[in-house]
């Protein structure tokens, strides 16, 4: 029995050993692998082809996040622009409403000249016509003055022989207040006169300086709507170019996000195999530490049944 127990150990043991040692060739061709693709320059190739693959991706990201934040002042200016326009159109309309409000009163003013300009033409016909009633009633009293004069003279004629103290003093002295009167009524009518061509006068330059302030806003409206037009296709075009950066920092935001997540995936990947390379590694160092224990176990084993057999033969 001890015998047959001994063969069976034997055989056992020859089994371990020689698995022990297909798995210390097999350790040391993994061993020789690894050192040749950690020597090799494939290997270092490979390594240093994903750090320079990571160090352009990295480039590329600061690059982008550089582009980024000069797109971001580019946007902030173009905003602020933007803001300058809205604000000087506002001015602009301001000074719009402004104008048409002095058009609105210079034509006011205008109509205003205009009426008192017709009033001092029916005014100044009225005048005339005044001017010609005196004139006319004038004529009449001189005329009725004359024929009564005429006929005192007749009547001073009849009385050659009178005294000195019946001569028609008190005529002359009609006639002196009448020439007075007419005097005082030709003044008049001539003062009235200049008051109404120095009013009329008056009123033409008004009128001038109406037209002229009129064609001014006028002027001043057209640069103001040439303006405005500028700055709104001014405006139009500062969206347009905000649009079409806001699109392709997007379109590079993508591209970048993309890129990025393809490194990351690839990275995971290669997380995963390195975990599986070591956890491989692992389990053989776990299998030859057992293994080298049985071949201890069992090296114990037939040192001590080789010394019980020694022991009764000596």
């Amino acid at each position: 029995e001890e015998s047959l127990q001994m063969w069976d150990l034997n055989k056992r043991l020859e089994a371990y050993l020689a698995r022990v040692k297909f798995l210390e060739e097999e350790n040391e061709v993994l061993r020789a692998e690894i050192q040749s693709t950690k020597s090799s320059p494939a290997g270092d190739s490979w390594r240093v082809k994903y750090e320079e693959e990571l160090r352009a991706l990295r480039d590329a990201l600061d690059h982008a996040f550089r582009e980024k934040c000069t797109a971001e002042l580019a946007r902030d200016n173009l905003y602020e622009e933007v803001q300058q326009v809205k604000s000087r159109c506002q001015k602009e309309q301001a000074a719009r409403e402004e104008a048409k409000k002095q058009l609105s009163l210079s034509r006011k003013e205008l109509e205003e000249e205009r009426r008192a300009q017709i009033w001092l033409k029916e005014r100044a016909v009225q005048l005339e016509k005044e001017v010609e009633a005196l004139l006319e009633v004038h004529e009449e009293e001189k005329a009725g003055l004359d024929q009564e004069i005429e006929s005192f003279s007749h009547s001073l004629e009849s009385f050659r022989c009178a005294p000195v103290a019946f001569q028609p003093v008190e005529v002359e002295d009609y006639s002196k207040r009448l020439s007075e009167i007419w005097k005082g009524a030709v003044e008049t009518y001539k003062a009235e006169v200049s008051q109404l061509e120095g009013s009329l006068c008056q009123a033409k330059e008004n009128l001038w300086k109406a037209v002229e302030d009129n064609q001014q806003s006028q002027l001043q409206l057209q640069h103001l709507e040439k303006d405005l037009a500028g700055l709104k296709a001014r405006k139009e075009m500062l969206e347009e170019s905000l649009a079409r950066q806001w699109q392709e920092q997007r379109g590079e935001a993508e591209k970048f996000q993309l890129a990025m997540e393809a490194l990351e995936q690839e990275q995971q990947s290669l997380r995963v195999q390195i975990a599986r390379v070591l956890e491989d590694r692992q389990q053989l160092m776990h299998l030859k530490m057992s293994l080298s224990l049985e071949v201890a176990t069992y090296r114990t084993l037939l040192e001590a049944e080789s010394t019980r057999l020694q022991v009764p033969a000596g």
